[in-house]
């Protein structure tokens, strides 16, 4: 497989204002974002500068939206590898591609983001026969880590943070942790998410206890089915 058809192209333009976040973790990524536009200034007092980013916790709350948010905000292009996609039937084959995408985000000094990292994880407590190459994988991620310029930005994302092996974990300076959005949350959420519509077409029965991601399809289907409804309509009167 072509290393171009491993990295998923995403064009999208995400502010970080768009992204539902608490307190807490905007304070992180502003300050995450202010490093890398000083980062010569930081440097030149010998201070470091966090590059290995751990964006964890539950699914649909904002991890990609983050990853895509933090690369637009410093003017970087970003590279998306889903490690679920990338996990070869021959192990060697995977570690060559993994580094082939580490040197190139290096290269051009992109954001690179790693999404799903418990596949490996996973793959290491399993009992299959490869578990010895599994290891060996992982390793050979851990190099990578450690050895990736601070230049570059290394966002990684897990739903399962608690099945990844704790070498891996260490190598992290910041993790981020992502929750289920309360009601309160989801109501402001809806109320931006359908702002743009007209007031007819806001009147959506809302759903709590889901994700933001979950929370928009559920939103946008309803105005869509609502539309459709109208535009029928007017085609019947006519």
């Amino acid at each position: 497989m072509s290393l171009y058809n491993l990295i998923i192209q995403d064009k999208e333009q995400v502010n970080l204002n768009e992204v539902f976040l608490d307190k807490n973790n905007k304070e992180h990524l502003v300050q995450l974002i202010k490093e890398h536009n000083y980062i010569k200034q930081l440097q030149e007092y010998g201070l470091p500068v966090n590059n290995k980013i751990l964006l964890q916790g539950s699914s649909g709350c904002g991890k990609t939206m983050t990853a895509k948010a933090v690369a637009n905000a410093l003017g970087k292009n970003i590279m998306i590898l889903n490690l679920s996609n990338i996990v070869s039937s021959r192990i060697g084959e995977t570690s060559q591609n993994i580094k082939m995408i580490f040197d190139k985000a290096a290269r051009e000094r992109s954001v690179l983001f790693l999404d799903e990292l418990d596949q490996i994880g996973k793959a290491r407590g399993s009992d299959d026969k490869d578990v010895g190459e599994m290891r060996r994988l992982v390793n050979t991620l851990i190099q990578l880590i450690d050895y990736y310029p601070e230049h570059s930005l290394l966002l990684c994302a897990t739903n399962h943070p608690e099945i990844i092996d704790t070498a891996l974990l260490r190598r992290f300076q910041l993790k981020i942790n992502y929750e289920m959005p309360s009601a309160e949350v989801l109501d402001v959420f809806y109320d931006q998410l359908l702002a743009q519509f007209p007031e007819e077409m806001r009147k959506v029965e809302r759903k709590y206890s889901v994700s933001f991601a979950e929370a928009k399809d559920y939103a946008l289907t309803t105005v869509k089915a609502a539309l459709i409804k109208k535009l029928e309509a007017k085609i019947v009167e006519n």
